[in-house]
């Protein structure tokens, strides 16, 4: 069974800033958890969250989790991510589509947020 993981960004302008989910999709794909790992992005750039999920499920993926790169679950994790979810379902019925919870409230957050606030004061002269 197949199972694919679809990092959900909510997109930018500005390539770089898009560029970090490939580079999260890049490092998720070398760990090997999962068979396939697509990115794709809620607004601003492509793929969208439907054409994201389109192709896992054109890949062969028979489960689909969507993970949002969000740091909390406001209305676009609560409302817009739901629908493509929704939407995803009604178009391939035999798909199991899962939405994840963002990244927000991880304990790890929190050594995360250290590091980089460590980084900063390393950082200046």
């Amino acid at each position: 069974m197949k199972t694919a993981l679809l990092l959900i960004a909510h997109g930018s302008r500005r390539n770089e800033a898009n560029e970090d989910l490939s580079f999260l999709a890049e490092r998720m794909r070398g760990l090997g958890e999962y068979d396939l790992v697509q990115t794709s992005f809620l607004e601003l750039a492509e793929p969208c969250i439907v054409t994201g999920g389109r192709l896992c499920v054109e890949q062969g993926a028979e489960t689909v989790i969507l993970l949002p790169y969000f740091l909390s679950a406001g209305v676009h994790v609560r409302e817009d991510l739901v629908k493509a979810q929704s939407a995803l379902r009604d178009q391939f019925p035999r798909v199991e589509f899962l939405l994840a919870e963002p990244l927000g409230r991880h304990p790890l957050l929190v050594e995360i947020v250290t590091q980089r606030a460590q980084e900063s004061a390393l950082s200046q002269p």
